[in-house]
Order: C-alpha cells, then structure tokens, then sequence
C-alpha cells in the first residue's frame, strides 16, 4: 500500500495566477497547470537563491521530493515560454505557513493541526470530505 501524501507548506498563494503570452486571446492557447506547491519550490530555489536542504526544510518535505517538484516546475515553466502557453497557478497539496489556512472537515467543520493530523479523513466523524480553506484571522 503505497503512502499518503503530505501536504507542503508554502509562505503564501501567489498575487498573480495566470500569465499568458501578449497578443494572443487565452482561449486560443493551450494551458499548464502549475500546482502551488510548484510555484513555491521555484520561489524558494530560484528567486530566493535558497539552496535544496533550506528550501525542504521551510516547506517541511523530504530533500528528493523538493527535487521532484522543483523538476517539474521548471519543465513546466520552460514548457510554458517556448511553446507559448498559458500559466496557470492553482491547486495541489499544500497547507499555508503563515496559519491563515489549512484543511477542513466540509461535513463537520472540523479543523485539522497539519502538525498531528496527517491523515485523508476527518478524526472527528471520520468524514472523507476534507477541503483546503482560508481561516478567518478576525
């Protein structure tokens, strides 16, 4: 039975979601998604110039899988520029670091601590029905 996935931890969702090349209306071109957690390896590695061991430590992974997700990311992007493709940055398995997010029970409401609760249901009713959402800070 293979492992469950963890979720990553990434700083925060990026401002802009989509980037697409000029000239060219959106629904003409063909679309890669990057996933969140992508994004964030490539913001780590490449513009904050943290090397492999720093960058999976922050985002709370194994060393190997920040290397197969920042592989990815960058094939994508590459892929994305040469043939001329929209970027599109959503989804993916990942928790926000800051705290302002993370899983939640949709038939409870239960929240789950990313830390202990590393599972695919919900500990409280024992629900399948598990989503990511913005907590409210107010």
């Amino acid at each position: 039975m293979p492992r469950r996935k963890r979720h990553r931890f990434v700083h925060r969702e990026p401002t802009v979601s989509v980037y697409k090349p000029a000239g060219v209306p959106a629904k003409e071109l063909e679309e890669i998604l990057l996933t969140v957690d992508e994004f964030e390896a490539i913001r780590l590695a490449d513009y904050e110039g943290l090397n492999q061991r720093q960058a999976c430590t922050i985002m709370k992974i194994s060393q190997p899988t920040f290397n197969r997700i920042l592989a990815s990311a960058r094939n994508k992007v590459a892929q994305g520029l040469v043939e001329g493709q929209v970027l599109r940055i959503e989804g993916g398995r990942y928790v926000l670091g800051d705290g302002s997010g993370g899983l939640q029970c949709t038939d409870c409401g239960y929240r789950l601590d990313m830390e202990k609760d590393q599972q695919n249901r919900c500990p409280r009713c024992g629900s399948p029905g598990l989503r990511w959402t913005r907590y409210d800070t107010k």
